[in-house]
């Protein structure tokens, strides 16, 4: 097998993605402009295939590279007429890994390698210049030994300050070859305390462990993290470029720099990076010297810079795309070390390729290909300025993005109490429950100890559209006393914190935000106007509120997919009225209760379908079972006992709240998840969905008598059979023909239902006889297929089965194609094949998921329903997925 490809051999291989495949995006990149005859340094790439193999093989080299490695060099030796290891006219080169796409700065790489107590000695007579020479070999040292050997840098670095105190020197420039030289001394006694063994002459032996080192380096702690976070493959390997050395220390004349061929923060159109003359490529990364703008470099070496920017922009115009470029300038001659496609931010990415578009660069079609769907949550939510330097005291999931400062409290009340106050508040909870919601709602963000990506607090923040971390195992919360305990250090009620729901870090003090533009902008908008013509999938939104409603709508939401209304029963002036009806003895007592609660339910859906008018609004029936919406069976005990205590077992306070109790105890199950509740709540206790539904109808006759148009359709929670099915579904039509009646008012809509079980999935032709539409509630399908509980699974193991690959991705996160998509799927083909015409979407989380929307698209689906806040995600990922540049 073929493991090493010269630069211009690279050129051969077909362009595009086979290409940055096998050589990785710097060994492409390279091929690429050495074809194009740009000054590129000579040099060859060994494959992402000798990667994977070298890891099959247990972190030996496959058979043959070695041989290929020595041959390759040979032959570079005679491209640049210098030899490897000769004190004469040595040969050094760099060492650089280069994955598929691009991983900047987490994986390794060594400069000036071929340095030696010989060939030290050469270069400084070949160039005449002793102090570069030293340079160069105290910089080889010091990647080497922290690179290859382990050794922590700061032992070198502390070294190199000492030296440049007592020669009053302001930076390493000024330090002079006699400095260099002794310093080269005690940096190889330090590799020789560290390693047990003198610093490697043998220039041969340097090569191959340099390579091992980069082959390692895929696997390096930040690597693996940065693959998770950013969901790139572990099977990718990366490839390892080996290229002649050019210097940038080398005097006035030279330098080093990266520059983008467009500003990768804010998408001007100007070139944009940084600059250093007489420096290494590392100084520029490592801020030993404050760098210079790139375009002071046309003040300082103008021909150099009129070159460089005729090569940036013909760069950009081969690749059609912003370029993240490295260079060296060697005594006034330029070199180019790399091109690759530049990271930027969402808001970037967006006006470039409006911009590339309006140059007549690229179509539009190409232009909603090239942004990154996920990157779009960073317009919507606040973050982190990042001139701030932030200081993680722990981290826990990512369960809604944006960032968020505030005073810690931890109840909700509190929250609701400090807002009315004017104080911004963070709820800091074990875990948050629907009483909760009114803190929510106050406060500015959530943390929680407890809790996964689909818990309570984290569906609901990111239906608020406010930032939350939760499971945030280092926290240590005493609710009594008010105070937490969090990584060794005390918070109190009080304290600044400053959370971030995007990378679920955690930082003590108040951090200073970049706050989100108030409405979609006009860029943005047309942007996604373009996605819209290009999607098949309509994109609906999850909401609660008619401020949840309207926000989405004016995100490009087309409907409401999922309406909940266990929040509103959550209210304060609800509660109380909630509690009864659970506590009622019999149904005419329930039915009571119900009559307070159906006026604030039918002002609920009225606010929400008024907001959405013209547009279809699913609401869902109630889905949680009863006893959530009373105290904890623990804190009832306690509560008892203390009345019993200190007010007596006669007490109306006592006996009310043991009443509380004994109910509670009756509700109690031993898995609520798979107990009283979803449909099965709406048939043991009917009367709770007829109030419902005649709210949601009542309110819809409403506003058709004032002319609007109101479009409810009513979702049956959790059904499994038929037969619940067909009851939920004659009830509720029973209602709704009643309440047409009275108000002489009709309307259409449809009765479907929240397909999240494995049976409904199986038997959906059966259901498809009574139901008009399917939702797939894919947070609880995907909890009832694995059999995980995600609250405790996300907390507990599914950390642990990620890190030992088990699972390749949270199945709550991204939409298991396998298992739960395979259900899925055949629920698509019998229930359209049962009921021509019936609407099938999606109102999970994963709605918002842009693989997921992919896989959805794929399977047919009519539509799929997010937060509000992702709304622009899916709309740009139904778009892709409908161009295929997204699967």
């Amino acid at each position: 097998m073929k493991y090493v490809y010269f630069f211009d051999e690279g050129a051969t291989l077909p362009a595009g993605a086979s290409m940055r495949n096998l050589l990785g995006g710097k060994g492409a990149g390279l091929a690429e402009m050495s074809a194009a005859g740009l000054p590129v340094p000579s040099g060859f790439t060994i494959t992402t295939d000798a990667c994977l193999r070298f890891y099959d093989a247990g972190g030996s080299f496959p058979e043959g590279l070695q041989e290929q490695v020595d041959s390759a060099l040979a032959e570079l030796e005679a491209r640049t007429s210098k030899r490897f290891g000769s004190q004469e006219n040595p040969l050094l080169v760099s060492v650089r890994s280069g994955a598929r796409v691009s991983m900047p700065g987490m994986m390794d790489t060594i400069l000036n390698l071929g340095l030696n107590d010989e060939t030290v000695a050469g270069l400084a007579k070949l160039t005449q210049n002793e102090r570069f020479a030293w340079d160069a070999y105290r910089r080889f040292i010091m990647m080497f030994g922290s690179v290859v050997l382990d050794i922590p840098k700061h032992e070198f670095e502390e070294l190199i300050d000492e030296a440049r105190k007592s020669s009053g020197a302001k930076n390493d420039a000024e330090l002079d070859a006699t400095t260099w030289q002794r310093l080269v001394e005690r940096f190889k006694a330090i590799v020789c305390e560290h390693a047990g063994q003198p610093f490697p002459q043998d220039v041969r032996e340097q090569l191959r462990c340099a390579i091992v080192a980069v082959f390692d380096s895929w696997n390096s702690k930040r690597a693996v993290d940065y693959r998770r976070f950013n969901r790139i493959p572990d099977d990718w390997g990366t490839a390892v470029t080996v290229m002649e050395m050019v210097f940038g220390n080398m005097g006035d004349d030279s330098g080093t720099g990266v520059a983008f061929t467009r500003n990768p923060n804010t998408g001007e159109h100007a070139l944009f990076g940084e600059y250093l003359n007489n420096a290494q490529g590392e100084d520029v990364v490592a801020g030993i010297r404050t760098p210079e703008k790139i375009s002071d470099l046309a003040r300082r070496q103008p021909q150099v810079y009129a070159q460089f920017e005729q090569i940036a922009q013909r760069l950009e115009r081969y690749y059609r795309d912003v370029q993240d470029l490295e260079f060296t300038i060697e005594r006034g001659k330029l070199f180019m070390l790399q091109t690759r496609s530049a990271k930027r931010t969402a808001e970037a990415a967006v006006k470039i390729a409006l911009d590339l578009v309006a140059e007549g660069v690229i179509d539009r079609r190409r232009a909603v290909g090239m942004v990154n769907a996920q990157a779009l949550d960073q317009l919507f939510h606040a973050r982190i300025d990042p001139h701030e330097k932030v200081g993680v005291v722990c981290k826990g999931l990512n369960a809604s993005p944006g960032a968020a400062a505030g005073q810690v409290v931890f109840t909700a009340e509190d929250a609701v109490a400090w807002k009315e106050r004017g104080l911004k508040t963070i709820l800091v909870r074990t875990e948050t429950t629907p009483d909760d919601v009114h803190g929510m709602i106050a406060a500015e963000g959530i943390l929680t100890a407890k809790g996964g990506a689909t818990s309570h607090a984290a569906v609901v923040a990111r239906g608020m559209g406010k930032p939350c971390v939760a499971g945030c195992d280092a926290l240590r919360i005493d609710g009594r006393t008010k105070h937490a305990g969090i990584a060794g250090k005390e918070l109190k009620e009080g304290d600044w914190i400053t959370i971030d729901g995007t990378t679920g870090n955690v930082a003590l003090g108040a951090l200073k935000l970049i706050r989100p533009p108030s409405r979609l902008p006009d860029w943005l908008a047309t942007f996604l106007s373009w996605a819209d013509e290009l999607r098949r999938m309509q994109v609906w939104a999850n909401a609660d509120t008619p401020e949840d409603a309207a926000r989405a709508r004016e995100l490009g939401a087309e409907g409401i997919g999922l309406c909940r209304t266990e929040h509103m029963f959550m209210q304060p002036e609800r509660l109380p009225i909630v509690h009864q009806m659970i506590m009622a003895a019999d149904p005419a007592a329930r039915q009571t209760a119900l009559a307070k609660l159906l006026p604030f339910q039918r002002d609920d859906f009225a606010g929400i379908l008024k907001a959405m008018d013209g547009l279809p609004v699913t609401i869902r029936l109630l889905d949680p079972p009863l006893h959530e919406f009373l105290p904890s069976l623990e804190q009832l005990l306690v509560e008892t006992t203390e009345l019993r205590l200190t007010k007596g077992a006669d007490s109306p306070e006592y006996r009310a709240k043991d009443a509380m109790l004994r109910r509670v105890q009756q509700l109690h199950e031993q898995n609520p998840m798979l107990g009283l509740r979803v449909c099965r709540l709406g048939i043991v206790f009917p009367e709770i969905y007829e109030m419902q539904v005649r709210a949601i109808f009542e309110a819809a006759c409403e506003l058709k008598s004032r002319g609007a148009d109101p479009r409810p359709d009513v979702m049956i929670p959790g059904v499994g059979t038929k037969e619940e099915m067909q009851a939920t579904r004659d009830a509720a039509k029973l209602v709704a023909d009643a309440v047409f009646a009275e108000r002489g008012v009709t309307l259409p809509y449809r009765i479907g239902t929240m397909v999240e079980l494995p049976r409904a999935c199986t038997v959906a032709d059966e259901l498809a006889g009574f139901a008009e539409f399917f939702s797939f509630g894919t947070n609880d399908l995907t909890q009832t297929t694995y059999g995980y509980s995600r609250d405790d699974a996300e907390a507990s193991f599914i950390p642990v089965y990620l890190e030992k690959r088990i699972l390749k991705e949270d199945p709550f996160q991204v939409l298991d194609r396998r298992g739960v998509g395979a259900l899925m799927r055949q629920a698509v083909e019998l229930g359209r094949g049962a009921r021509n015409g019936i609407k099938i979407g999606i109102c999970g989380e994963h709605g918002g998921e842009p693989s997921s929307v992919a896989f959805c698209d794929g399977l047919g689906l009519d539509y799929v329903s997010c937060s509000p806040y992702r709304v622009p995600i899916a709309r740009l990922a139904a778009a892709q997925a409908a161009i295929g540049t997204l699967t």
